[in-house]
């Protein structure tokens, strides 16, 4: 596919290729992403609603003669070369995403050449719209393309979550690298995580999505984002007393959780209840957009956040206090925490015409939680692409 409206990132990265090997053969598009409604469901076999945006991670990559492999990260200023045949994890975490990759294509028995790669990108790092995604599907997208391998989308994402299982050791659901693949412009994805189904909802609407990050480092998302799992599990295993078919907390109503309510330790209640009725509010989401009811859609956020908050309690201090700041400002509709939470982003609908109003009333919240205000627009975009 070819694309003649290259971005400053895409033209760099090639750039550089060049003036380093010559010229790419491939050369790929790969997005981040956002999630509109649907937080910590995911591992909970429930309902999500992310999107790809229009900012992602360019890659520039051509064959090799030999066995062995460049690759080259432009915004670390960072080089590794090694041998196919000898992958095994790096000391450094960047490489792990895509030696990652490579690893699982070579365990389900593809025939890879050596390569020389080079990428670059405009996500804003650390701001939790998913670059170690982006990475991984860049990478098994452009090998495909390279190659010939024949992997459908589905396949490349099951294939860069095992990746990042793994090679980078982290224990993702597969909601970001599904987005990054399989998104479709102007659409947000309804993904089922209990079956990976999805569809595809239009997302034309006169608003503009806007992440606010609070610039605070996730220390505690590990550890709380493990426990929150273990807690929700543990309520499972409660209720299969009662229901022995329920694998998962998508397999339970909120009347069989209030019937044993007596059960459980307030606080398990209280975070299945939270990703029971999330899963509820991001089925009303859809039904909101799909009768463009812009206002409903964004109520379902505010409560979401609150949820988050208070019942799920992975938001922070500073979180709350610009989303809260946000829902107040005029022709915002909805605002809440995105990601595992601890830190991050707030992610805010702003009606078109009003985006002026909007950085001027988060910058007085900004200065409230003593950062600089760091805003960043994005509108859905569709999968990885290749662009020539």
């Amino acid at each position: 596919m070819q694309h003649s409206n290259l971005g400053s990132t895409d033209v760099l990265t090639i750039s550089k290729f060049r003036q380093e090997f010559g010229e790419p053969a491939v050369v790929v598009r790969s997005p981040g992403r956002v999630n509109l409604i649907g937080e910590h469901t995911d591992y909970n076999q429930g309902f999500v609603l992310p999107a790809a945006v229009d900012r992602g991670i360019t890659m520039a990559i051509r064959p090799r003669s030999d066995r062995r492999f460049v690759l080259r990260a432009l915004d670390l200023g960072r080089r590794l070369e090694g041998e196919l045949k000898d992958l095994a994890p790096h000391a450094e975490r960047w490489p792990n995403y895509l030696l990652g990759v490579l690893d699982q294509l070579h365990k389900a028995g593809h025939a890879l050449g050596g390569f020389e790669l080079v990428y670059g990108g405009d996500l804003p790092i650390g701001a939790g719209m998913s670059s170690s995604a982006a990475l991984e599907c860049g990478l098994a997208f452009s090998l495909n393309e390279l190659f010939g391998l024949g992997l459908d989308r589905l396949t490349m994402a099951k294939l860069s979550q095992a990746a990042e299982h793994t090679f980078v050791g982290v224990k993702c659901g597969i909601m970001d690298q599904m987005a990054s693949l399989l998104s479709q412009k102007d659409h947000v994805m309804m993904l089922d995580c209990q079956d990976l189904s999805c569809r595809f909802v239009p997302f034309r609407s006169p608003v503009k999505i806007f992440l606010c990050d609070t610039q605070v480092g996730r220390a505690l998302a590990e550890s709380g984002y493990n426990q929150r799992r273990s807690q929700c599990e543990a309520g499972v295993a409660l209720l299969r007393k009662y229901a022995p078919q329920a694998q998962s907390l998508r397999d339970v109503s909120l009347a069989l959780l209030d019937a044993h309510q007596a059960d459980f330790e307030p606080v398990v209640y209280r975070r299945c209840r939270y990703v029971i009725e999330e899963n509820l509010r991001v089925v009303a989401a859809c039904a909101a957009l799909e009768r463009d009811d812009l206002p409903a859609f964004g109520r379902l956020m505010n409560q979401s956040h609150q949820g988050l908050s208070k019942a799920y309690e992975v938001s922070c201090p500073e979180l709350d206090v610009l989303a809260e700041a946000a829902a107040a400002i005029p022709g915002v509709l909805g605002a809440r925490m995105m990601g595992a939470g601890f830190g991050g982003c707030t992610i805010n609908l702003v009606a078109v015409g009003q985006e002026e109003a909007f950085a001027q009333g988060m910058a007085s919240a900004f200065a409230k939680i003593g950062k600089p205000p760091q805003i960043h627009g994005c509108a859905p975009h569709g999968g990885t692409e290749r662009l020539q």
